[in-house]
């Protein structure tokens, strides 16, 4: 949720920045509803000072023997006129906030003009493209061939866009897993958190998933009300709501493995061939919690730590840099790392790294203690895919392919493959 001192000071900024992301927005709405709330707050403020003042008076005259019915018949009037008053400041106070959580955050001066993802910038690539002598098959010929990936059974089990990962190839996800996990916590001082696969309204209302993003969710009950989690990034995150953190604490810096569940809502005819959009999947989450003045510093960092993990598997990638109108409802500036994926000859998302600045940190209530003030102040809220196990399992299969369609286990996954260094059949 962005500032509302912004829109009080600077709405013709507001309104600018959000013209970058194509986000429609009416300041003339906003005018007139703040004008609404603060001539009603006022009202509202001026009725509390006059029933406090009649009460004193109340007490005075009875100190005094006086009458003082005629006095709390006027304090009972000016108590459902404040009642009253009351009520329209809590239905304009809950409009205004309605409207303010439907509204993006303020991009990174950094975040190039763009409408779509064409107007990404590639900042960099790493690895040389893998050149075969023969056509590369796609990670479904694969694992098909190989008897380890089955779609037909995950629609038999669930429905479309749900897989089942047999023998060889189930371990070799989970080898992946095993490999970022201990990357994380090893060499980039992550610490490791389980966490919840549920999540309430609150929690995904506090990373900015909801109300925006009801339609991809996989609501599991209404009472209470609980919600599958796409990524593991909104337990993790909510950690911190409503908690100040000391100053000497931070920054934190958590990783997680968590299945994650997507509806893909408005994704129908994208990606429907193979595991690239599945309702389920698999990702090691990296989040940190840093101070505003290390955010910049942290996401570099984070996207790093999030790139080696392919550095690690020799897998070829690209670093892009997202454009205003690809950028995520609650990020300030994001970086995706660009798998290359032979069976399709592209490279395909395989992490989004984002700062969201304070962004969730005001819909959480996440604080940490200013030393120099002793005051509590918005942290800075981060997180990155480190990576996204599934994906990475498609790369390493048609990255590592043979003509026979055998797959190559990278050197740094053999130990936890318990030795394996090839894969043919179930």
């Amino acid at each position: 949720m962005l500032d509302p001192r912004l829109f009080r000071t600077d709405l013709d900024f507001v309104k600018q920045q959000l013209n970058r992301r194509s986000f429609i927005f009416n300041p003339e709405s906003y005018v007139e509803l703040e004008a609404r709330r603060k001539d009603v707050q006022i009202k509202t403020q001026e009725l509390q000072n006059e029933r406090n003042s009649r009460s004193k008076a109340i007490g005075n005259a009875k100190a005094k023997g006086e009458d003082v019915q005629p006095l709390l018949n006027q304090v009972q009037h000016l108590g459902d006129e404040l009642k009253a008053a009351e009520t329209v400041l809590a239905d304009i106070q809950l409009e205004m906030e309605t409207l303010m959580e439907g509204i993006p955050n303020i991009l990174d001066e950094a975040v190039p003009e763009g409408k779509s993802e064409e107007f990404n910038l590639e900042l960099c690539r790493w690895g040389d493209v893998p050149k075969f002598d023969f056509e590369p098959k796609d990670h479904v010929d694969l694992g098909t061939k190989l008897k380890g990936i089955d779609f037909e059974l995950g629609v038999k089990i669930a429905s479309s866009r749900f897989v089942v990962l047999t023998g060889p190839l189930a371990r070799l996800q989970r080898a992946i897993i095993q490999l970022m996990l201990d990357m994380h916590t090893d060499e980039h001082g992550y610490t490791e958190t389980y966490v919840p696969f549920l999540a309430n309204a609150e929690s995904l209302r506090g990373t900015g998933q909801l109300p925006k993003f009801e339609a991809d969710l996989f609501k599991a009950s209404d009472d209470p009300l609980l919600y599958l989690i796409p990524t593991a990034e909104v337990p993790v995150t909510n950690r911190v709501r409503d908690v100040i953190v000391e100053a000497k604490e931070l920054p934190l810096k958590f990783v997680c493995h968590s299945p994650c569940f997507r509806s893909e809502a408005g994704a129908y005819g994208r990606d429907v061939r193979g595991m690239i959009r599945q309702h389920q999947f698999e990702k090691v989450e990296l989040v940190q919690i840093v101070r505003p003045e290390d955010s910049a510093k942290a996401h570099e960092e984070l996207t790093t730590h999030a790139e080696n993990i392919l550095k690690k598997l020799k897998l070829p990638y690209r670093k892009m840099l997202l454009c205003a109108g690809d950028t995520g409802f609650s990020s300030s500036k994001t970086y995706d790392l660009e798998v290359w994926l032979p069976g399709q000859a592209t490279y395909r998302e395989i992490s989004s790294c984002s700062n969201f600045k304070d962004f969730q940190a005001r819909r959480l209530q996440a604080r940490w203690r200013n030393p120099e003030t002793g005051k509590p102040e918005l942290v800075h809220t981060l997180n990155g895919s480190g990576l996204a196990a599934g994906r990475t399992l498609i790369a390493v299969m048609e990255n590592y392919q043979d003509a026979e369609g055998r797959i190559r286990i990278p050197d740094a996954l053999i130990p936890y493959m318990g030795g394996l260094e090839i894969i043919e059949s179930l």
